[in-house]
């Protein structure tokens, strides 16, 4: 297994496996244009690659991305007195099926939090779905309160 952050060459595979895991989720989105999805997604997926806001790591087997995470630095606004750092957004955290409950996700995992560490972001977020929280558990992840919205009418 290998994990890695994702390349160009990893596209279609994080486009298709996008889409697999929505469907998972919500079968209505079926409906939804695989193509015009697909093309959307090829615009942030290349935009993401080529800047320094998101990461994109895989875990891959003979060279097929099997899972992956996606994390986006949150710049905070400085403040007097101390080095300010930015934290962490993890979102897309998803395993192909047929490679579930076998550690990659936890390995995955592991080597995103070293790499957090190893870069002093100051913390990483993540909404946990009910099925997740034990993973999160093990990997050192602790539950926090939610935060509040604002979703403009």
């Amino acid at each position: 297994m290998n994990i890695r952050l994702a390349e160009v060459k990893d596209i279609k595979q994080l486009i298709q496996m996008r889409w697999d895991f929505t469907i998972e989720h919500d079968e209505s989105k079926k409906e939804a244009s695989f193509n015009d999805f697909a093309s959307e997604c090829q615009a942030f997926l290349e935009n993401a690659l080529k800047g320094n806001q998101w990461f994109i790591w895989v875990a891959e087997e003979k060279e097929r991305v099997v899972s992956h995470i996606f994390i986006e630095l949150i710049y905070k606004v400085p403040r007097p007195g101390r080095k300010t750092y930015p934290f962490t957004y993890m979102t897309n955290v998803y395993t192909i099926p047929e490679y579930r409950n076998k550690g990659i996700g936890s390995k995955l995992l592991s080597s995103i939090n070293k790499w957090i560490k190893e870069n002093n972001y100051e913390f990483v977020i993540v909404w946990a779905s009910d099925e997740s929280v034990n993973y999160y558990k093990k990997n050192g992840y602790i539950p926090c309160t939610e935060p509040m919205e604002y979703f403009p009418s």
